[in-house]
């Protein structure tokens, strides 16, 4: 949808609400591609999931949904051909425990939510692959147990290590050693055991030196004693190294022959997460489903806007039977262009599938852009004025306005000289009218009383005021043009009487030729490019949707099976071939070991495409008829002859 729109009515940040609610970035990545939908049946099917989702979120608080941390990161190196690390394998595991929780879970919940429920059987457990990770990794590291070779290996390095600590150890019990050694402890440099000596000494012990301390004082050496063990033991580690790598390469290949299974373990667990975030959001939002429509009509029963919450006052408001344009009145603060605001947003989340804080009983229309123009849009950066943002992004509204399109435009014509500014609003909204557009609106002039409420198609409407307190109620009032409360409220404070009188006689301005601006006006020109590109997609989307919708009919339309094609009758346990079209009752002729039966189209599945089976044009006549009648039938196509007949059995062996 139009970018500008997304921006002025906040959707993005509904977008970053909802993905508080999702537990991986996977999940997120996918709210972040949200948008509104222009297909009626997906926008539907989105809205079902989403009940269903909150469904369960009503049931259970504690949903087995993974984080789906570091599944990226196996899923690259398994796309690179790399064998994956102890760590990747045992987040593997833990994913395909989750998914067995999470289908078990979700077969308990096919009664609240039949559709997602369903979701979950498409998951596979992988249970040979699980358990041989969970034998072979233990604590993040390859298991001794992986294999009895590794099992040998730990050992034989387990006592090399002990017997060279046990000598090391023997030095420093020796009197003729113990001067030299800065303190009695083993340690180990470039995977070598040493000992600490003192600078002064490292000539008085024999081996060789790996390190030494900073300041210096202290040299590092590993005893000549010890040097063929180490060497042993280094040999052997090796070994470990390598029997270590063939356990990790050898459960990175079971993977990668379940590469298949488990990204759709990952793809369907991200969904969840993504859908039960719609769930929870729909929970702390009070969220409700709403119905669809294609005829642009709208109807909000006590809605709220979701950024403002409970505290939003309800609104009530319909369009598009009857009206599809609405002129709002009122004073400012009144509550307009929240209203304004309310009915944009809910639309797009509608749209796109979440629940909104409204009432039962409320509808939506379908509409491929929703064009605002709200705020003052001043830009210091681009030197335009309020008024010349307003008419920038009016100018581009009228560009890409249609039937498919909702206008919403707060204070049209502000910023400029007000009997201009009346003339410039009544001109566009008869040119969005003409273009099919709905249109939802504000104005402080009075003057649009009057055209919304003589001009076809539209209804005033004004957001009410208490005069008595001098505060506004924020609730709008369809089918009554909103007072001049500015004059009232000046009246109640105190204003001359004769004051009052002589602004509201200025406020009504003489009509004025405008012909000698015409040229003036063609030279200021912007840019619509993008506005229109956009639009231009959505309209491209709509149009996908309409062929896909028309695809999918025709398909229906289409039989089940064709002749010749190889099929598996349920009943009986074994195969047959399709011999005769389907009959108004469903039923098809099915060859079973040669005999010609009328079997119904669910008892049948198919096994074997005819296209897999015979070539391009091939005579099935081979094949459902005799040598004999296919003579007879051959010489009937060619002429008449006396008493030459074709008889056929019907299941029942009757001719």
């Amino acid at each position: 949808m139009n970018n500008k729109t997304i921006e002025i009515l906040e959707y993005n940040k509904i977008k970053e609400i909802l993905k508080g609610y999702a537990l991986s970035d996977l999940a997120k990545e996918k709210i972040d591609k949200l948008e509104p939908y222009v297909d009626i049946h997906l926008i539907e099917r989105y809205m079902k999931e989403t009940t269903e989702a909150r469904a369960v979120v009503n049931i259970s608080s504690s949903i087995p949904i993974h984080s789906l941390k570091g599944i990226k990161n196996v899923k690259d190196k398994l796309d690179r051909g790399a064998v994956l690390s102890p760590e990747e394998l045992d987040i593997t595991a833990n994913l395909l425990r989750e998914t067995k929780r999470l289908k078990r879970f979700m077969q308990d919940k096919s009664v609240a939510a039949p559709t997602i429920a369903s979701y979950a059987l498409s998951t596979y457990e992988l249970d040979n692959l699980r358990d041989e990770i969970e034998r072979c990794i233990s604590h993040g590291r390859v298991d001794d147990k992986a294999t009895s070779e590794l099992s040998k290996i730990r050992k034989k390095i387990s006592i090399l290590e002990e017997r060279i600590k046990s000598k090391l150890e023997g030095l420093f019990k020796n009197d003729k050693y113990k001067s030299y050694f800065q303190d009695a402890l083993v340690s180990q440099r470039n995977g070598r055991y040493v000992i600490p000596v003192k600078s002064e000494y490292r000539k008085n012990v024999d081996g060789n030196i790996h390190d030494k301390s900073a300041s210096g004082s202290t040299i590092f050496i590993e005893p000549a004693e010890v040097k063929k063990a180490q060497d042993e033991l280094n040999l052997w580690r090796v070994e470990e190294e390598r029997e270590v790598y063939k356990v990790l390469a050898q459960l990175t290949s079971m993977l990668e022959e379940n590469i298949r299974e488990f990204s759709i373990n990952v793809e369907t667990m991200c969904y969840y997460d993504f859908l039960f975030a719609k769930g929870k959001y729909s929970k702390a939002l009070e969220g409700r489903e709403v119905g669809f429509n294609t005829r642009n009509y709208i109807n909000i029963k006590k809605g709220k806007h979701p950024l403002i919450g409970r505290v939003a006052v309800p609104l009530d408001l319909s369009i598009g039977e009857g009206y599809r344009g609405i002129v709002i009145t009122g004073p400012n603060t009144g509550g307009k262009t929240v209203a304004l605001k309310t009915v944009g947003l809910l639309s797009m989340m509608a749209q796109s599938g979440l629940h909104v804080p409204v009432q039962e009983g409320s509808e939506f229309g379908i509409f491929l852009d929703i064009l605002a123009d709200i705020g003052d849009g001043q830009s210091i950066e681009q030197n335009l004025s309020t008024f010349s943002s307003h008419i920038k992004n009016i100018i581009d509204i009228l560009k890409c306005a249609d039937k498919y399109t909702l206008v919403i435009m707060d204070e049209v014509g502000s910023g400029t000289d007000p009997g201009e500014g009346m003339g410039i609003a009544v001109a566009v909204f008869e040119e969005l009218y003409k273009k099919g557009a709905s249109i939802l609106a504000t104005t402080h002039y009075s003057e649009m009383k009057e055209f919304a409420e003589k001009h076809e198609g539209f209804i005033n409407g004004c957001m009410e005021f208490d005069i008595n307190t001098l505060k506004p109620l924020y609730s709008l009032n369809l089918g009554k043009p909103g007072e001049s409360n500015a004059f009232l409220i000046a009246l109640r404070l105190g204003m001359d009487k004769r004051i009052i009188e002589r602004a509201h006689l200025v406020t009504y301005k003489e009509e004025k030729n405008y012909a000698q601006y015409k040229e003036e006006l063609k030279e200021k020109t912007f840019d619509t490019k993008e506005a229109t590109q956009l639009h231009e997609l959505q309209i491209e989307k709509f149009n996908k949707a309409i062929n896909a919708t028309k695809i999918s009919e025709k398909q229906k339309a289409k039989p089940k099976f064709n002749i010749g094609d190889c099929v598996y009758i349920s009943f009986m346990n074994r195969t047959g071939v399709i011999c005769e079209a389907e009959n108004s009752k469903g039923e098809y002729g099915v060859l079973v070991m040669k005999k010609k039966l009328k079997i119904n189209q669910k008892r049948l599945s198919l096994y074997i495409h005819s296209d897999e089976l015979y070539p391009e044009d091939y005579d099935f006549d081979i094949i459902f008829k005799s040598k004999e009648d296919r003579k007879k039938q051959k010489l009937m196509g060619k002429r008449h002859v006396e008493g030459l007949k074709i008889e056929y059995k019907n299941e029942m062996g009757d001719k």
